[in-house]
């Protein structure tokens, strides 16, 4: 079952993508860019609950999948993350924003991330916007290139600790 978040999900949901980074992070970072991105990058946005864009994936009463779109500004990063506001974008102009996305690793590759992505294209698509980008980690570019989104940057983020996560910007026009 898909729905949308809510504010009392917030302890599960951090359960969630600290599962889901440590479980289906590994062969693609090391486990010192792991913690780190846990503690600074990966986390609820809770602009996204506030403005009805991010949900969840229930099978029995337990989330096993988050993600959402956003009608802002900002590529990635939880709460943790920004600093600063978080303009409106633009649909006429302006592509939104595919925001974190996690899956439960015991739930992983049975089209959870697949089926949050359509909904969100849809519901991006009902408010106007006809581009989408994304801030990818390394191991969601598969899937997200099977959905028809395009690599068009790197970005290697630096973090308060020193260490460096790899991020891949990418595009989907005409959702």
């Amino acid at each position: 079952m898909i729905r949308l978040a809510t504010f009392q999900d917030i302890p599960e949901l951090q359960q969630l993508i600290a599962l889901s980074v440590r479980g289906l992070s590994a062969s693609y970072y090391t486990p010192r860019q792991i913690e780190s991105a846990i503690r600074y990058v990966f986390g609820i946005d809770t602009q996204l609950i506030i403005d009805g864009t991010y949900y969840v994936v229930e099978k029995q009463h337990i989330l096993v999948g988050c993600g959402g779109w956003s009608k802002r500004n900002t590529l990635y990063g939880g709460d943790q993350h920004k600093d600063t506001a978080d303009p409106l974008l633009d649909p006429a102009r302006d592509a939104g924003k595919i925001r974190a996305f996690f899956v439960h690793p015991e739930h992983a590759r049975q089209g959870i991330g697949t089926q949050i992505i359509r909904t969100c294209e849809a519901a991006a698509r009902d408010y106007g916007f006809t581009t989408l980008e994304m801030g990818a980690t390394l191991p969601g570019v598969p899937l997200y290139q099977a959905m028809g989104y395009q690599p068009i940057e790197r970005i290697d983020e630096t973090l308060p600790d020193g260490e460096v996560l790899g991020i891949v910007k990418m595009r989907k026009n005409g959702i």
